[in-house]
């Protein structure tokens, strides 16, 4: 682990439960691109056939960073950097800059190039906070952000809020507040899941059974397909918006659980970890921006499991429709594109996501992900 980055909640481990968690394990993004396998790096590190060697074998995945358990995340206090932006974004688009800025759709999605973001001043990533809430996600393209020493990168990520360390994928050795998306030529899940599903498709939030989920995250390209394997975004304050007056008004007040649970339970159930005990935690459904404002939706069927005070049909019923406003609503999301060099920014608290697997088998998908941790989710009251 690398000493700059340690939290107070790293210290103090408990001896693992070695027994897997009574639980189902259910359908997650883990079971598509799985982060709970053993990787020995054999063929990543030399090559094969199919395809070259890692172009990043330092970010290869590990899952031995740890030999005991964390403890519970302790509760922190997040001050978002986007409440100090000058809303003309001076620093990070300067008048005579020689960047270009693009609109992938109107509410959601752009994407930049001819600036650096490892080069950003403390107001130019303020501004960032602020134009990442704004537009949800943005692709910041020819970047040098993987090849940053990666306690730069982390350095760069924590000014955001603090590093969130996966309880169950793999991380570079040293660096479990990496979380790394991997799958090499012999991984063969992808195949092996769409054999019996018809989509790929796991529309989510990170991690939102935290009890302070994420807020701007960073995920950047190591190595892709020649095609394929985008990942598609979708505008929850939009989803929110499209509602009307009278269901909005409705959903305020209510809650609902998202469970961790399952997560952890499926890393076991493949021979992975599991760095913390699994919590479940109850958010509000309509969620505050604390910069923007802006209210947005805060369900997403990978780790949502029942609204509060509903009966399982009443809960499921309500739940369904709203999975499916979202996933239908194809006019409030944008699809990312990665290519070589490609850093992109976005909110998790107005933006789901899902990755797709739709590329050959053969090629390698690997990425890097920095989580920094946001405020607990809150509701401020309806206003039409």
């Amino acid at each position: 682990m690398a000493p700059s980055i340690a939290t107070p909640e790293h210290v103090g481990l408990r001896a693992p439960i070695k027994t897997a968690l009574k639980t189902n394990a259910g359908h997650n993004k883990e079971n598509l691109i799985g982060y709970g396998e053993t990787y020995k790096h054999g063929d990543e590190l030399k090559g094969t056939v199919k395809q070259p060697p890692a172009s990043f074998p330092n970010y290869l995945p590990v899952w031995d960073n740890e030999t005991e358990r964390y403890p519970p995340l302790q509760p922190f206090e997040h001050y978002d950097h986007g409440k100090d932006a000058n809303p003309a974004f001076p620093d990070l688009f300067p008048k005579n800059g020689s960047y270009h800025l693009d609109e992938l759709t109107p509410t959601i999605g752009s994407e930049v190039t001819g600036i650096q973001l490892s080069q950003l001043t403390k107001e130019a990533k303020d501004q960032l906070a602020l134009f990442v809430a704004q537009r949800k996600v943005v692709a910041f393209r020819d970047q040098d952000f993987a090849h940053l020493p990666i306690d730069k990168a982390l350095e760069f990520g924590g000014y955001f809020g603090r590093h969130h360390i996966h309880q169950a994928s793999g991380a570079p050795k040293g660096y479990p507040e990496i979380h790394l998306v991997h799958r090499g030529a012999d991984d063969t899940s992808g195949a092996d899941f769409l054999a019996g599903h018809t989509n790929s498709i796991t529309w989510h939030s990170d991690v939102t059974f935290e009890v302070q989920p994420p807020g701007t995250t960073f995920l950047y390209l190591l190595d892709g397909p020649t095609s394929g394997g985008d990942t598609l975004f979708a505008d929850m304050a939009q989803a929110y918006k499209r509602l009307s007056p009278e269901f909005r008004k409705r959903l305020h007040g209510l809650k609902a659980v998202h469970s961790g649970v399952e997560q952890v339970n499926n890393s076991l159930n493949k021979g992975g970890i599991a760095r913390r005990n699994p919590i479940s935690t109850e958010h509000p459904i309509v969620r505050t921006h604390p910069v923007t404002g802006e209210k947005a939706l805060f369900v997403n069927p990978q780790f949502t499991r029942n609204i509060v005070g509903y009966k399982k049909e009443e809960s499921d019923f309500l739940l369904k429709f709203l999975y499916d406003h979202i996933a239908l609503s194809q006019d409030i999301q944008a699809r990312v594109r990665w290519r070589p060099g490609t850093v992109v920014v976005w909110d998790n608290r107005v933006a789901c996501h899902s990755a797709l697997f739709d590329w050959a088998d053969g090629q390698r998908r690997h990425l890097a992900r920095i989580t920094p941790q946001a405020e607990r989710p809150y509701e401020t009251p309806f206003d039409g």
